[in-house]
């Protein structure tokens, strides 16, 4: 969403209020947040709900609890350093273009909380998930770790090789999605 007009909108606060880092205060009221939209997007949003036959608030209820439900390792104080890849594979293009993350960031939410070695995040991995997808193609050509696995199409060779580095079984890691009109789709070198 972008920056525009100010919309206001009730939320379910089933986390609670955060005392610190760890502990939460229950609260089971609803809490007024106040979100700024463009009017591109507020326009969506009271056509979509409109469709739906639902109320606006509804409908950014809905998007809320969703964004929530699929950042859930996010909540996951257990979930550290790789076990965080698949989530951040999965949002890779959102991650530059929405939250504006960088590398330095990123480092710190995969290995600030990661004791086990095993689990770190080497930072030219972190940085495959910033750079646009020719960027990638080109990096993962310079590493003798990605050459087994090597593949025409770059986010098929990306997944792959992070699933064989990080060993992540089949599943675990979502399926590459290739990106509509992206030129390097099923580019061979």
């Amino acid at each position: 969403m972008h920056l525009g007009s100010a919309v206001g909108f009730r939320t379910d606060a089933n986390k609670g209020l955060a005392l610190n880092d760890n502990d939460y205060l229950l609260d089971d009221k609803k809490h007024i947040v106040s979100i700024r939209l463009n009017n591109f997007d507020r326009i969506a949003v009271r056509s979509t709900a409109a469709r739906l036959f639902v109320r606006e608030s509804e409908l950014y209820r809905f998007a809320v609890y969703h964004l929530l439900h699929r950042l859930h390792k996010l909540h996951d104080d257990t979930c550290v350093g790789s076990d965080l890849l698949p989530l951040f594979l999965e949002f890779k293009d959102e991650i530059n273009s929405q939250l504006g993350l960088n590398k330095h960031q990123l480092f710190k939410i995969f290995n600030s909380r990661t004791p086990d070695p095993n689990k770190f995040v080497a930072m030219a991995d972190i940085e495959l998930l910033l750079l646009p997808l020719h960027a990638v193609r080109q990096r993962l050509q310079q590493m003798p770790d990605a050459a087994a696995q090597r593949q025409p199409d770059t986010y098929a060779w990306l997944f792959a090789y992070l699933r064989e580095k990080y060993h992540f079984r089949d599943g675990e890691i979502p399926a590459p999605r290739p990106v509509e009109g992206d030129p390097d789709d099923g580019a061979v070198d």
